[in-house]
């Protein structure tokens, strides 16, 4: 049996738990704030995402020179993937649109998790903190803006604004 921790796996496991780790650490602010999608979630797309960008690396390698090959169509393919993924978190409810910020942020997980499959570990762990940025600090300054004076006489919706 090979030896499970060799330099080839370790770099696996490295590029894999990585993107799990930082997709984690996105889904636990969406746990605390309450939203559809979480922990697990945000680390299944990141780390899948790396997966697939390794397995199209080893495309690459077993199949260089041959033509017509082109194993980036395998990572643009995550983007769609998540995006019908995506689409299912989005909804309305009482004539409100609802998910869209958790199904954006499920893309650029997939986004981290593509980084982080392709050994870009500094460009994965900057958009995870300034994903955080976004969710955090921006949800703060949102709900400090839905309670102003300013924000209050604003239209809500398409209806209002002709009126």
């Amino acid at each position: 049996m090979q030896n499970l921790l060799n330099p080839i796996n370790l770099d696996i496991l490295t590029h894999l738990g990585v993107a799990l780790i930082l997709g984690m650490i996105i889904g636990i602010e969406r746990v605390w704030a309450h939203k559809t999608a979480g922990m697990r979630t945000y680390a299944l797309v990141a780390m899948g995402s790396a997966l697939f960008v390794l397995v199209s690396e080893e495309i690459v390698k077993m199949y260089i020179g041959l033509p017509g090959l082109n194993p980036t169509m395998i990572v643009s393919q995550i983007i769609v993937g998540v995006g019908f993924i995506g689409t299912g978190l989005i909804f309305t409810k009482e004539n409100k649109l609802m998910g869209l910020t958790t199904a954006t942020g499920l893309w650029v997980s997939a986004g981290i998790g593509m980084a982080s499959g392709f050994g870009l570990y500094n460009l994965a762990t900057i958009a995870t903190i300034l994903t955080l940025f976004i969710f955090i600090v921006l949800w703060f300054i949102e709900e400090q803006l839905r309670k102003s004076r300013f924000f209050k006489e604003m239209p809500q919706n398409s209806q209002d604004i002709g009126q």
